[in-house]
């Protein structure tokens, strides 16, 4: 599954969703941050916002270790998710559930990684399920039967380290199961 080298694994996902926090509660170091004070509309959301990477430290279980990555959330920044991706052993798409428009910001996501997702183990976490009515989920999982992409699909509070775990799991699941 894992080679003898530490393996890197990329959170990506819009501005807010969770990929610093998610990074920073299973990272076995404290989590580095290029995080820098939110001066445009990205301030309605948060105050400070991330503008290079996130990078944090796993040990599993077994001994192995995993370099995390998380990407900005602006797409200004997208230049950076295709910087971060390179030598990925995976990808953790997380996903606003609050968003005005959560399935067309997974499209945007699955679009730009497609060539990655198409060789490499993909997982999407669904973050802020408890603060809207409507049942995001099926929505996100009915246009990934649309586009006819498997991927496994979870709902997760990125502050939990056992949902985040979860994830980076069925990820590992997903590297062997492509193998």
């Amino acid at each position: 599954m894992f080679g003898a080298e530490p393996d890197k694994v990329v959170f990506t996902g819009p501005v807010a969703v969770g990929k610093t926090t998610a990074i920073a509660c299973i990272s076995d170091i404290p989590p580095i941050s290029t995080d820098v004070d939110a001066t445009d509309e990205i301030v309605l959301k948060k105050e400070r916002t991330t503008v290079a990477m996130d990078y944090g430290f796993m040990m599993m279980d077994d001994g192995q270790y995993l370099h995390l990555y998380g990407t900005p959330g602006q797409e200004r920044f997208n230049f950076m998710w295709d910087i971060l991706v390179e030598g990925a052993m995976g990808l953790v798409v997380l996903i606003d559930a609050s968003s005005e428009n959560p399935v067309r910001d997974l499209e945007l996501y699955l679009d730009h990684f497609s060539g990655f997702i198409e060789k490499s183990a993909t997982v999407v976490g669904i973050t802020r399920c408890d603060q809207v009515t409507r049942d995001v989920y099926l929505d996100l999982h009915h246009r990934l039967q649309q586009r006819q992409q498997k991927l496994p699909l979870f709902e997760i509070d990125a502050r939990e380290p056992t949902d985040v775990k979860m994830l980076m799991y069925a990820l590992l699941a997903e590297v062997v199961y492509s193998h």
